[in-house]
Order: structure tokens, then sequence, then C-alpha cells
């Protein structure tokens, strides 16, 4: 790719800084409606936005603009990708983010490469194909440390660990875990990238929330107890900006609380992330609600965990797309 016109678009249009600010404003404005209302709240208008993002990479570019275009058009991408995995189409979430990959190559953004190698790990470890996971969270920790980035090391350590957790190879997510903490403490007190600044403190807590619910899921119980006292945390940290992830976290705690034995509490919370579920137009939000399924049908006896059942149940009726698997 050069800054010249090619040959076969002779009227090339010149592509400046402001048009690079202007599409990295819109990809801006749709992620947050992604954060707030659910990929189905901004993905088709993401997607109608691909095509004129691609032409700018015809056009004349100055040299010193082109990695922040493709930079530019690469999150776009990106972003293409997390919302078609929310609305629960995986195929066309992975198409994106290739694309997406191939960009922020060409940009020479290890950082981004980093995130996107991040969220592609993240579709394989939902449809529990773990070990592509792992080898695409490895990939971004690679790029991560070529760019000194203890911020982008720390999410991609922390989601290492939830595989760990999958797994369950508990020393292995400790240590994970331990390392993000550590990784997230020394990162740079600067505003990191667009596409990485959901990753606070609240969210490292819904991380080590998240891989100890996992551990209780699928090792023993008694990780529950370290689950609660994160997701608790993490519960309260998220604003209404961050709606999904705030679903998304109480769906976890009130598994954990399943786990525990604290019924009535699973029932609580977990009423009220599906009551917040029925408003966003997230499919993956209400597949995640099968392991707060699993916890509750461990306790056929009881009423609280009958009504989880039933309200999930309700909930999963009024979705659209039917389950789907990796392609």
């Amino acid at each position: 790719m050069t800054g010249e016109p090619r040959p076969e678009h002779p009227r090339a249009v010149r592509i400046g800084e402001a048009d690079v600010r202007r599409l990295e404003a819109a990809t801006q404005e749709f992620r947050a409606l992604d954060y707030r209302h659910g990929g189905g709240a901004c993905r088709d208008a993401a997607e109608a936005l691909v095509p004129y993002a691609e032409l700018m990479l015809l056009g004349v570019v100055r040299e010193p603009t082109l990695p922040r275009l493709c930079t530019a058009v690469a999150d776009l991408h990106n972003l293409v990708g997390w919302t078609s995995f929310d609305e629960g189409r995986p195929g066309a979430a992975l198409a994106a983010f290739g694309r997406a990959l191939e960009l922020a190559a060409t940009a020479g953004n290890d950082e981004l490469l980093a995130n996107i190698c991040y969220r592609i790990g993240r579709v394989h470890l939902h449809y529990d194909a773990v070990e592509e996971a792992v080898r695409h969270f490895e990939r971004g920790q690679a790029a991560a440390r070529r760019t000194g980035s203890t911020h982008a090391r720390a999410i991609l350590s922390a989601n290492l660990a939830w595989a760990d957790a999958k797994q369950g190879a508990v020393s292995a997510a400790r240590t994970r875990l331990r390392a993000a903490v550590d990784e997230f403490a020394a990162a740079s007190a600067a505003a990191p990238p667009p596409w990485a600044a959901f990753f606070g403190e609240t969210d490292l807590a819904a991380m080590i929330g998240t891989v100890h619910t996992e551990l209780a899921l699928g090792v023993s119980v008694r990780h529950a107890g370290e689950a609660i006292d994160a997701l608790t945390v993490a519960t309260e940290g998220y604003g209404r900006a961050m709606t999904r992830s705030r679903v998304l976290t109480r769906i976890w705690l009130a598994t954990a609380h399943a786990l525990a034995g604290d019924l009535d509490e699973a029932a609580r919370v977990g009423g009220a992330a599906i009551e917040v579920a029925t408003e966003l137009r997230s499919e993956r939000t209400r597949q995640r609600m099968s392991s707060l399924t699993a916890a509750a049908s461990r306790f056929p006896g009881s009423a609280d965990a009958r009504e989880i059942l039933e309200r999930v149940d309700r909930l999963r009726g009024v979705a659209g797309p039917e389950q789907v698997t990796l392609p």
C-alpha cells in the first residue's frame, strides 16, 4: 500500500487526518452503543460503514497518515467482529477479525493486534474451543510484549486464566490471575487506546470472579466464595455506560451464589440480570445464562432454583437466533 493513487482509480480521493478522525469518532460512538445496549444496537450501522472505510484505503493518503488510517479501519472491523459475536454470529465475527488483523499488521500496530487476538480468543472460549482460544491469547501476549504494554498483557493474562479454569487447571489459573493483577498495577497511567479502554479495575475484578466461578463450576464449589467477593465488587463498579458488562457479571455472581447453596440470593441477583437482559440486544448474554442454569439444576428440590430456570426459559423464549457453533 502506498500514498499514491492506484492506476485503476485515477480519481482517487485525498484522505487527510480529519477524515480519519471522523472514522475513529464513528467507531467510538458505535462501541459506546455496544457496551450499553448490546451488539444488535449498532452492528448493522457499523457494518454499513465498512465499504466506505475500505474505499478510504484506496485514496491518496500522506505517508504519516497511513498507519493511523489502517488502524482506524482495522478497529472498525474489530468492532464489527465483536458485535457479530455478541449477536451470536461467530462466523461473521471471525471473518471481520481476520480483516482487522491484516490491517493492524499493515499499520504496524501490535497493541491493536493484541486486542484483536484477545477478542478472537474470546469467541473460541465462548464456544468451548479452549485450545484454539489459548493459541490466540498467546499470540496476543506476544504482540503485547513487543509493544511493552502491560495493560494489554493484563487483559491477555486474565483471559488465559479463564481458559485454564475451563480446563480445571487451578494452579495455572491462579498464577495467570496474579500476573494479570501485577501487570495491571504496572500499566502506564496514560489513557489506553479506545479498543482497550474498557479494561479497568472493575473489569479486572470481574475477570477474577469469572475465573473462580468457572473453577467452582468445574472443579470445586469452594471457589465460589472468592468468586462472590470479586464479582460483588465488579457489579458495584459498572455504571450505566457498561450495561452489558454489568449483566454478564451479575449472571456469574448469581451462578456463584447458587453453587454456594445460597439459592434465594442467586434468584434475586439472577432475576435482576434477567430483567435487564430482556432489554439488551445481545444473544451472547442469553447464551451466558447456561452457567446459571447449570448451577441451579444442581438443586432440583429448591423453589428458588426452579424460579431461576423458569425465568431463563422465558428469556430464551423471546431470543431470536438459535444456539450456534463455530464454523
